[in-house]
């Protein structure tokens, strides 16, 4: 077929497939954050003005801070490296040593910050086995601790949206808003890993301001979806945000002329969020894709731009990301015989078209 033939707007994608096919371009689904800056957000990010963040005077982190507080409907904001800061400065801040997190077993504060929750809070963390990394507030209430001086105190409670390990599943309003009474109700703190929250909300259609009100903080991710190189933001009170700046430095998290990565931020949320839907709906056509495959044992539900699937005996993980690497597609396993894609910025329609083909000519 000649680009010529086909219209303008599809050039582009058969041209990005036919790159994928025949030229041995590497389509990387390992996750989110392997993106690299679109060039108008390179050209945000020169254009940037700049100061020194550790004084409070940088411009442009200031702006992001401001902007990203008023979509939630709170008083401030934080700029920090990563999420895994902003989700253990949270829980510095809302726990003292002794205390206790409630959180679902597939939680990324669980599972991927190296025990942080331990090392730089001295907390406890409770798990609760729920369904696709979402728990409900019955379940939270059965796992408050009683006041015994045995036992360490139920104070925070860690709400992931959408659960990165659960799928890309995440929690509307309507679930969220009982754990919010719960909590209220006993005296627990209420934090969201909102890393992927924009992928859920395009979907469900809820808005910053509605999900802002029902939490103590919320922590977003500029690297994933949104497409920034770096960056997370903790959002709350201004008291909160105030404690937060301090435990901030003393993680090594104050940064100086930290206006070029925040231009970024903004431009992503100004121009990523809707294009959100794009990365959700391939992630649904890769997951039909795969269960018609005789080779798949299950698909985990798709919801937003997060593939789960998991392999028949005796085919491994491993065994998988070899076969998929000699194709000129890398994923990330998620178990012995389970392995993940995810959808991005970077991952184009005609990728989507090469992969499907990979996966469909795939014999095992």
């Amino acid at each position: 077929m000649k680009l010529s033939r086909l219209p303008e707007h599809r050039q582009s994608e058969y041209s990005s497939y036919l790159s994928a096919k025949i030229y041995g371009m590497t389509i990387n689904l390992i996750s989110d954050t392997v993106t690299k800056p679109t060039p108008a957000m390179l050209q945000a990010m020169f254009a940037a003005e700049v100061g020194d963040d550790v004084f409070n005077d940088d411009p442009t982190v200031n702006a992001l801070q401001a902007k990203a507080a008023a979509m939630f409907g709170k008083e401030a904001a934080l700029f920090c490296p990563s999420g895994t800061m902003t989700n253990q400065i949270a829980i510095r801040t809302h726990c003292c040593q002794l205390d206790e997190v409630i959180c679902d077993h597939f939680s990324h504060i669980y599972q991927y910050e190296t025990g942080g929750y331990a090392a730089n809070s001295g907390v406890a963390i409770n798990i609760i086995t729920g369904t696709n990394g979402k728990i409900t507030a019955s379940q939270i209430e059965a796992a408050i601790k009683p006041n015994y001086d045995w036992l360490p105190a139920s104070r925070l409670v860690v709400l992931e949206n959408t659960a990165n390990k659960g799928g890309g599943s995440y929690y509307t309003l309507d679930e969220v808003r009982p754990i919010r009474k719960l909590c209220s109700e006993k005296g627990l703190t209420l934090h969201l890993d909102g890393a992927r929250l924009f992928n859920a909300l395009v979907e469900t259609g809820e808005t910053t301001l509605d999900w802002g009100v029902e939490f103590d903080s919320i922590s977003i991710c500029l690297s994933k979806g949104l497409g920034a190189p770096v960056g997370s933001l903790l959002i709350g009170n201004q008291d909160l945000i105030a404690k937060a700046r301090r435990f901030r430095k003393v993680m090594g998290g104050g940064l100086r002329q930290a206006g070029y990565l925040a231009a970024a931020g903004i431009f992503a949320l100004e121009n990523h969020v809707e294009r959100l839907r794009d990365d959700n709906c391939r992630a649904r056509r890769l997951g039909d894709t795969l269960r018609q495959q005789n080779w798949v044992a299950e698909v985990r539900p798709v919801q937003t731009n997060i593939v789960i699937f998991d392999l028949v005996p005796p085919l491994t993980a491993a065994d998988m990301l070899k076969k998929l690497e000699e194709k000129g597609v890398m994923a990330a396993a998620f178990g012995p015989a389970t392995v993940r894609f995810v959808t991005h910025l970077d991952f184009t329609e005609g990728m989507l078209g090469r992969v499907v083909e990979v996966i469909e000519e795939m014999s095992v």
